[in-house]
């Protein structure tokens, strides 16, 4: 084997230093090499080069890490320091000379300075306290350089989403959440779900995210429903995780650009989009914040483990950031399994072989005890939240999870194995977003022979070749840390890489822990190893893979396809994974060309990454460029929220055609026929309204909203009992394993409304009273009851039961002071229980409060009328059905004002107004033919008597009108339908 000299070893070892230290030795290395020749002269001088060069380097003030003791032949035995990056070696120190044993190759664990043998004996305790070593910047010192700059970045990306509206999800889990309102009490949050349902409800979510709710509800207490500050708190937050995770890749990877690179990658990433510029993804990228610092506490409890009291506080620091990562969101738990395979895997550097020797020798107590704490900890936290959640899976709509909802068990299988390898490509290309990926947005794969299970099986098959990389055994010769290894040592780093030989014939000791040398621990600060390039691909794996199986489908069904916001997690481990593979392809090629291609191709990607992100962010902005946005992806769904956009704008004709677009790529869904039925009925269009209503019902039998509006077309038509029976069969439907049971019980409670105003005017007071009664036992929190209250005192009014009605009236007034028909109707009792100028006072509060409301002048001109004030109720009764000319009780009542105040040609043009809005209506006929009768058109009376008779045949009134209609026309020798 080759020989070397004292002087060209070291001159060697000083090219492993860093730079900065090189630059001290520059005078060393700058020696002129000494002639081979002359032994005696080269001796002489390659001694006196070390010893300056070795005061030097005490001069540097680095911290030994092991003591070294070197004996001279002519000179004082001495002890000598071992430099940094020495860590890694063999507790085990022998007294050697700086030039090697004559036919012995010196060995490279240390780096620089010659391998121990095994069995060799130790040395006592140094006498003299080592000097401590503060690590250079090279070699990761206290700088947050790479933090700071990666934290900016992902601000600064996303400062354009400060000026964004509330979008999608938005409106339900902020804008009419009640958990949110100062008037609801804080701890509902607790009990509730991330929606405001009640979490034990057979339709809640399930998605128990108190934390997440409770920042919400500080944004509403501080900014209201202004959605800057909500965006601002997201942005932070994801500057804050950026950091984090900067910080978190330092440790795997050193100080350095590789480290810039992670960061980088990370802030820039396109597929955090939804989580930052999302509102509701605040819940995503807060259990980031709290994952990561869950894992880096665990980190700092490894290190510390057996040499400090403080490790089982980091412990804890551990499990208190994983349960707040949980609260946060519900994968936050899955920090506990990747910190376990930090533990096994990275730390303790063990192959899947050896797993399970250690654990039946034994060995390596410490490490079984902080694996068994994780699992009792991650399972009480799992079996506390199904406790709390009622011990049931949520359930879900066929749109939402199609593949769940297949009857074939190929295509289910084919297309859940399918869903990750998607979830990748948008990790990696994330070239087409969307805001949801539900319905057939991707498509079932029901047959083997779709193409798209090549993309599965190469997916599969590169997942486990990465997985077979991080976890085989060492062979005798590979790549540790970049850096080439022999023999399971590593060349030149400082950081040692353990070989099979070694696990095999020593105890098991984690590569990260503090050294024991001759049975006493040193003190001296340890600089802590990087991993090798396999521990850091099965830490990578872990994190992208872990945080994602509850989002695969594999334990229970979930409520989407695919979720962008779900994978901001899972993206660290991607962008580990992406990194570390860029630095050893760096490491492995030779030439300057190509490091430089891998190198500014990283640097590319980013900044591609960075430019889709700044561009998907203005997507987010506003609902109308989400939903535009997402037409190529899912366009049943994207049209269909985009119509409800375009009618709240006004746009009527685009908002239609908006809707039958979706209804043409999905023809039941019943949320859009429910919407179009709604647009015809606002615009008059009732007949096909109530066509889309019934399509509605028949998709969706459960839509209580599409029953009110059908029973409120049909009695505004005169089909009184058609729609009785459609109010009491929509006040029939349960509210079980619906998605959204608020809005259910407030349709419910409206419908019952509606029904007690339908016994009401057909004169079944009682009937109104118990169904006004049933309402609001039924009336959800959220449900404005003023209205329903002031019906209540009307009822109550109608059986003279004066004390209980004006109870009701002041109710209504409480729970809303400015509504204007409790004013009215309060109006009506105080003028009845001769309060005359109390009652007046609220007649004009209510015109003051709308001054353009009809039927404020119509009450008001009732009470003048009754006081006799005829003159100042015609007027009033002229203003109002000017005013609400398309309202039928304000013409009608209106009219019927005139005809007391002896204004019969005003009250006929009224009567006949108010026949025409509703003409199948008894009354509105019956009167209209009086009226007629009285101004002397006894043929036009007679057609309207006869039409309201067949409306209404028993109508005693009508009868007796007609008869003497006929009397008269008799007399006057006019021809009547009788003859």
């Amino acid at each position: 084997m080759a020989q070397y000299n004292e002087y060209s070893w070291f001159h060697l070892c000083l090219h492993r230093f860093p730079r900065e230290l090189r630059k001290r030795w520059s005078f060393v290395l700058q020696t002129p090499k000494p002639r081979p020749t002359d032994s005696s002269l080269e001796t002489t001088k390659s001694r006196r080069s070390c010893g300056y060069a070795w005061k030097s380097l005490q001069l540097t003030g680095l911290t030994p890490g092991i003591a070294w003791h070197t004996q001279r032949p002519g000179l004082r035995s001495r002890w000598c320091q071992a430099p940094p990056g020495s860590s890694g070696a063999s507790d085990r120190v022998l007294p050697v000379s700086f030039l090697p044993r004559p036919g012995r190759t010196p060995a490279t664990s240390l780096g620089c300075f010659p391998a121990v043998a095994p069995g060799s004996p130790r040395l006592p305790r140094l006498k003299s306290k080592p000097s401590r070593w503060e690590p250079s910047r090279r070699e990761g010192g206290g700088e947050m350089i790479a933090e700071l700059v990666s934290s900016a970045l992902g601000l600064a990306l996303y400062l354009n989403t400060l000026s964004a509206d509330f979008c999608y999800d938005d409106s339900r889990a902020i804008k009419t959440n009640q958990d949110l309102l100062p008037e609801t009490p804080w701890t509902h949050i607790f009990y509730n779900d991330f929606w405001g349902t009640l979490l034990t409800h057979s339709g809640s979510h399930k998605s128990y995210r108190p934390l997440c709710t409770l920042s919400f509800r500080l944004n509403h207490a501080i900014g209201g429903l202004n959605p800057w500050s909500y965006h601002l708190v997201n942005v932070l937050l994801h500057a804050a995780v950026t950091g984090l995770f900067t910080n978190f890749s330092k440790i795997l990877l050193g100080d350095g650009y590789w480290t810039f690179m992670a960061g980088l990658m990370f802030a820039s990433h396109p597929i955090h989009t939804e989580a930052v510029a999302g509102i509701v993804g605040r819940a995503d990228v807060g259990a980031s914040f709290f994952f990561l610092l869950s894992l880096l506490c665990y980190m700092k409890h490894c290190s510390t483990r057996g040499s400090s009291a403080r490790t089982w506080g980091w412990f804890l620091g551990t499990g208190m950031c994983a349960g707040c990562s949980m609260l946060w969101k519900e994968q936050g738990v899955t920090v506990l399994a990747v910190s376990a395979v930090y533990d096994v895997f990275v730390f303790h550097r063990l192959k899947m072989k050896q797993i399970l020797p250690t654990i039946y020798k034994g060995k390596n107590l410490s490490l079984f005890l902080s694996i068994s704490l994780l699992t009792f900890w991650g399972t009480s936290l799992l079996g506390a939240r199904l406790y709390w959640m009622g011990n049931k899976p949520p359930s879900f709509s066929n749109s939402d999870n199609p593949a769940a909802d297949s009857d074939s068990l190929l295509a289910r299988t084919l297309t859940f194995f399918y869903l990750p390898t998607k979830n990748l490509w948008l990790l990696l290309c994330p070239d087409t977003l969307s805001f949801d990926w539900s319905m057939d947005a991707v498509p079932l794969l029901k047959t083997i022979s779709d193409w798209r299970n090549l993309h599965t099986v190469a997916f599969y098959t590169g997942l486990l070749l990465l997985a077979y990389y991080g976890l085989k055994s060492p062979s005798i010769e590979r790549e540790c840390n970049g850096k080439f290894v022999t023999n399971g040592k590593q060349n030149a780093n400082g950081h040692s890489c353990h070989s099979e030989v070694e696990y095999g014939n020593s105890e098991i000791k984690p590569s990260f822990a503090s050294k024991v040398e001759n049975g006493i621990r040193n003190n001296a600060s340890q600089r802590t190893q990087l991993p090798s390039t396999e521990n850091i691909v099965v830490l990578s794996l872990s994190l992208l893979i872990i945080p994602f199986v509850p989002a695969t489908n594999l334990f229970f069904y979930v409520g989407f396809v695919i979720a962008e916001r779900v994978l901001y997690i899972p993206s660290m481990g991607f962008c580990l994974l992406i990194t570390v593979g860029a630095r050893a392809l760096y490491v492995k090629v030779q030439k300057r060309f190509l490091k430089s291609l891998i190198f500014y191709a990283t640097a590319a990607l980013i900044v591609f990454y960075g430019l889709k992100t700044a561009v998907r962010n203005g997507d987010w902005q506003n609902e109308e460029m989400l939903y535009r946005s997402g037409i190529k992806v899912n366009p049943a769904k994207a049209w269909g929220n985009l119509g409800n956009v375009l009618k709240s704008q006004s746009k009527i004709s685009e908002a239609e055609s908006a809707y039958r677009n979706a209804l043409y790529y999905r023809s039941n869904m019943a949320d859009m026929l429910y919407n179009l039925g709604l647009l015809l009925q606002e615009n008059s269009r009732f007949a096909e309204a109530l066509h889309y209503y019934k399509l509605a019902i028949g998709s969706r039998p459960t839509l209580a909203s599409a029953y009110l509006n059908t029973g409120i077309i049909l009695m505004n038509q005169g089909k009184t009992e058609e729609a009785r029976r459609t109010f009491l069969k929509c006040s029939e439907i349960p509210d079980e394993n619906l998605k959204d049971p608020h809005a259910h019980k407030s349709s419910v409670t409206s419908c019952l409304y509606n029904l007690g105003k339908l016994y009401h005017e057909q004169g079944h007071y009682e009937d109104a009273l118990s169904v006004y009664k049933e309402a609001i036992q039924k009336m959800p929190r959220q449900f404005a009851p003023q209205s329903l209250y002031n019906m209540m005192g009307e009822a109550y009014m109608r059986l003279s039961m004066l004390p209980e009605a004006e109870h009701w009236y002041m109710e209504s007034l409480r729970s809303k002071t400015d509504h204007i028909p409790a004013h009215l109707t309060y109006g009506k009792l105080l003028a009845l229980t001769g309060r005359k100028s109390e009652a007046e006072k609220f007649f004009l509060k209510a015109i003051e409060l709308d001054p353009t409301k009809g039927n404020c002048y119509m009450h008001y001109g009732q009470f003048l009328l009754e006081e006799a004030r005829l003159i100042e109720a015609a007027e009033m009764a002229k203003k109002a059905a000017e005013l609400d000319s398309t309202e039928f009780d304000v013409v009608f009542n209106a009219a019927h004002m005139l005809r007391q105040a002896s204004l019969n040609e005003a009250a006929e043009k009224y009567y006949d107004l108010a026949a025409r809005l509703r003409p199948n209506y008894p009354a509105a006929l019956m009167n209209l033919g009086a009226i007629l009768h009285l101004n002397g058109r006894l043929q036009k009376a007679e057609a309207n008597y006869l039409r309201a008779l067949q409306l209404k045949p028993d109508d005693i009134i009508t009868q007796s009108n007609l008869r003497k209609l006929w009397n008269i026309m008799e007399k006057q020798g006019l021809k009547t339908s009788k003859t």
